[in-house]
């Protein structure tokens, strides 16, 4: 059994999330944070049927999902041949950092408490552990969950939902980097940084060096999407 086909198949664990009333939003949900999470790559074929059966829910519910995140430019839907994740382009890279330095530019001149400061170490810490076991998907996805608490920090419901899919969308990036150490690990060492930063209740300090960490971040991807690779 491919990976693919375990992920797919793991998806039952996640009926108990739909509860009694199964909508297209709480599926769309739970394959958004599949995404985010790492487990589908860009390319990858969505089945509708083991998906479904995996979910237990039905074949429109699960087409709405599909249509709501083709929306928010997670997957593809190709005609007569089925429904895609999709790869974002060096163009999507460059508006996705263009809209992550307005928003967490906000987030970081805020003044956390010691519970939002908790919560966002901790995020740096299981990257930190991750990293210790050679395991950079989970570095990954530990690094999506720094950035989204930090933002949680605006303490904005309609902002933390923007930032959700942005942040998937970003994830579909990640996989164009030929070796995910390289591109990840210098970023476990800056989060800590930066949330030391946040804690020492120096927001120009905090801005600033988020900044040069977007602009190296953002570098990087484009690099990727060079012809020249």
């Amino acid at each position: 059994m491919s990976n693919v086909d375990n992920v797919v198949a793991d998806l039952s664990q996640d009926r108990p999330r739909l509860g009694r009333s199964s909508t297209a939003e709480r599926v769309a949900d739970i394959l958004r944070d599949r995404i985010s999470e790492g487990f589908f790559p860009p390319g990858q074929r969505l089945s509708e049927e083991s998906i479904s059966e995996a979910l237990g829910v039905s074949r429109n519910t699960l087409r709405e999902a599909f249509r709501l995140l083709g929306h928010e430019r997670l997957l593809d839907h190709r005609l007569n041949r089925g429904v895609f994740v999709r790869l974002p382009s060096a163009a999507d890279v460059s508006d996705l950092y263009r809209v992550r330095r307005v928003l967490e530019g906000a987030a970081v001149r805020r003044t956390p408490d010691e519970t939002e400061l908790a919560t966002i170490g901790e995020a740096v810490r299981d990257a930190e552990r991750a990293a210790a076991k050679d395991d950079w998907q989970g570095v990954g996805t530990a690094n999506i969950r720094f950035h989204q608490t930090l933002v949680s920090l605006i303490g904005s419901p309609r902002i933390d939902e923007a930032m959700r899919q942005l942040l998937a969308e970003l994830r579909l990036v990640f996989h164009v980097m030929e070796n995910p150490r390289a591109f990840h690990e210098p970023f476990v060492d800056r989060n800590r940084t930066l949330l030391e930063l946040i804690g020492s209740g120096g927001p120009d300090a905090a801005a600033a060096y988020l900044d040069d960490y977007l602009d190296h971040a953002e570098q990087l991807l484009i690099h990727a999407f060079e012809p020249s690779r």
